[in-house]
Parts: C-alpha cells; sequence; structure tokens
C-alpha cells in the first residue's frame, strides 16, 4: 500500500513541476503539430530523455544543466503534456517511440543516442532502445517500469478502493490513455530481442526495498528484474525514493557521465 502511496506522491510532484521550465525550452509546430521540447547543443552525443507517466521535462531540471555542459541534450513533452497537442493515435509504446523518433530527425538531432527514461519512460526508452538498436550508444533506465509491472500483485484490480480512487482522479487524459495501454507496451518491448553489446545503466530506487507487504514484494522483486533483461548491465543501488531524478539527479548525471565516457572511449578505438 505505500509503495502505491509512494507512486501517487510521484504523480503529485509531476504536477507541481510544470510551474518551472528547462533552458532553451519552447514550444514548435512540427510535423502539424505543436510540441513542446528543450535542446541544448553542445557536442556530437546526444543524450535523449523520457519522462514518466503524468510528468512533464521538468523531471530533469536537476539534470539537463549539468549534462548539457558536455554534449547536447533533448527533453520533451510527449503529445497531450504541458504545451505539446494531444493525438488521435494510441498512447501505446511503439507509437510514442515513433513519435519521438521522427521528431529527434526532425530537429536535426542525429543518432546514436544515450537514451534515458524515468518509470514509464524507461519502458519506452527500452522499446526505442530494442526497437532501433543501431541507433543507440547507451541506455539509462532511471527506476524504469517493468514490461509486466501490472501483472501479479501489481494489477490495478488487486489495489484498495483508496488507491483506486486517487488514481482515477490523478491519471486522467493522455495519462490514463497510457496507463490503460502499458500492458500492450511491455508485451511490444518482450516481441524484440534485448539490447546486446551496447552499455546499459539500471538505476534503482533503494528506499521502496525496505517496505514489506504483497504489493511491495511484487514491486521490488519487478524492481531488481530489470537489469535480467540486460546481460551485462549495471545496476545502481540509489539511496532515493521513486523520484531519483529530483531526490538523487547526481546518480544520474553520473551514469550518463560513465555512457560519455564509453561513447568517447570506443569511438577513439574505432
Amino acid at each position: 500500500m505505500k509503495t502505491v502511496i509512494q507512486g501517487i506522491a510521484v504523480l503529485l510532484v509531476a504536477l507541481l513541476t510544470s510551474c518551472a521550465s528547462l533552458p532553451n525550452s519552447t514550444t514548435e509546430k512540427i510535423n502539424d503539430r505543436h510540441t513542446e521540447f528543450a535542446l541544448t547543443q553542445h557536442g556530437t552525443v546526444p543524450v535523449v530523455f523520457e519522462n514518466g507517466l503524468g510528468g512533464r521535462m521538468e523531471w530533469w531540471k536537476k539534470v539537463i544543466p549539468e549534462i548539457s555542459k558536455d554534449t547536447t541534450t533533448f527533453a520533451y513533452n510527449r503529445s497531450g503534456y504541458g504545451s505539446s497537442d494531444p493525438v488521435s493515435t494510441p498512447r501505446d509504446g511503439l507509437h510514442i517511440v515513433d513519435e519521438l523518433r521522427m521528431l529527434l530527425r526532425s530537429k536535426g538531432v542525429n543518432p546514436p543516442y544515450i537514451l534515458v527514461g524515468h518509470s514509464l519512460g524507461g519502458l519506452y526508452m527500452q522499446l526505442f532502445a530494442r526497437r532501433y538498436p543501431d541507433e543507440v550508444s547507451a541506455l539509462i533506465l532511471v527506476d524504469s517500469t517493468h514490461p509486466k509491472q501490472l501483472e501479479g500483485e501489481g494489477s490495478l484490480d488487486r489495489q484498495s478502493f483508496l488507491v483506486q480512487g486517487l488514481l482515477g482522479v490523478l491519471v486522467t487524459g493522455t495519462a490514463k490513455e497510457e496507463l490503460d495501454l502499458l500492458p500492450q507496451t511491455g508485451e511490444q518491448l518482450l516481441r524484440f530481442p534485448t539490447l546486446l553489446n551496447k552499455p546499459v545503466f539500471v538505476l534503482s530506487a533503494s528506499e521502496p526495498m525496505k517496505e514489506r507487504s504483497p504489493l511491495a514484494d511484487d514491486a521490488n522483486a519487478k524492481r531488481k528484474d530489470v537489469a535480467r533483461f540486460y546481460p551485462g548491465s549495471k545496476q545502481i543501488w540509489v539511496d532515493s525514493g521513486h523520484g531519483i531524478p529530483l531526490e538523487k539527479p547526481e546518480a544520474v548525471i553520473s551514469a550518463i557521465r560513465e555512457a560519455l565516457l564509453k561513447q568517447s572511449s570506443s569511438t577513439q578505438v574505432k
């Protein structure tokens, strides 16, 4: 129960962060719809950020200013969030990944990318990496959603009436569409081979691991299991709750810089 309440608290923080802004943020009409994004071009290795359920790009406000000193960074609000226009296409992972890929190309942000995704954004970035492995140089998952997150004890039907009521109030519009299609997104991901021969960093929140209940045990087992999908991945336990980008941004910054260093070393060898 407490784990789910913490997740709902993260959604509240996501709403509150909407009043902040990232450097170089703007809204442009791209591919016939308005998209809100922040692009800083500095260096040759683009780092692309994807937000969690209900989250906006301001979630990365403690990370991007540091990373943009070293290389190109791109964050955005998915369709239906912030000033980004909603779309009529389904909000499953394949549509979201292909929309992001098209957006990056439209802005001249070319692969290979270091992909960074928090929570549900981590699931989308896993799908991107598996679908387009040649366009990825590294994958960084920040307390990522598991492809089977809503199965077993994690099923929404097994939550208390209180939790279901809070979700009904807080998760609406595009966020609800994404949540409803989360199982489908997980299935889409698992149809593709895993990402091989690329650095994968799995940042996992350690504070929720202290909780004990059927729901918490299920969520924590899935938290551990994310690394299993990527042989040779580096799992890093962060002394934080689920909101790592805001609570412990230095952990995300460190992982990105390590990925940049690996990319630089790989390029020099070639």
